[in-house]
């Protein structure tokens, strides 16, 4: 489940990316558009911000921009700058892997493989559709057949 701060930020960026590539948007603006609090989008502003995401510019014309066009943008980044990892358990994550302590062997740890290939399918989503699609109301990492078709038994040589 992605975090309430996490929401915000899309929305925030749904904005920034409808006012135009490079073109800035002041908090107060971005706050009143997407109906988001104030104080709360000031600091998913700084997460985006050191994330390389958006960037600040001071002065009455200054605001808040995109730095990448939205067709750059994955959801997946999105998500990490905002929440950090966003695998189910640190042994499968691609950005913060660690060991779990409580497993003996990764290899048949049933734990491990359970959520192994749902996370690969979800990075496909995730990593696979841009700002710019998810704006347009689709993606394009959606396989072209459903998903109940679609072997992701497979999908777990991603994580390796």
């Amino acid at each position: 489940m992605i975090s309430q701060k996490a929401k915000y930020a899309i929305k925030a960026l749904a904005c920034l990316a409808e006012a135009g590539f490079r073109s800035s948007l002041q908090i107060e603006e971005i706050a009143t558009a997407a109906s988001l609090p104030r104080k709360f989008l000031e600091h998913i502003l700084l997460d985006l911000k050191r994330n390389g995401i958006v960037a600040s510019r001071r002065g009455r014309a200054g605001g808040y921009a995109l730095v990448k066009r939205p067709e750059e943008i994955t959801i997946g980044q999105i998500l990490r700058a905002i929440d950090g990892p966003i695998a189910p358990l640190p042994c499968i994550s691609r950005t913060a892997y660690r060991r779990c302590e409580d497993c003996a062997d990764e290899k048949t740890c049933v734990v491990r493989h359970l959520f192994a290939d749902a996370y690969a399918a979800q990075l496909l989503l995730f990593d696979g559709t841009t700002l710019a699609e998810a704006l347009r109301g689709r993606s394009a990492a959606m396989p072209a057949e459903p998903l109940a078709e679609a072997p992701l038994r497979n999908i777990s040589v991603l994580l390796t």
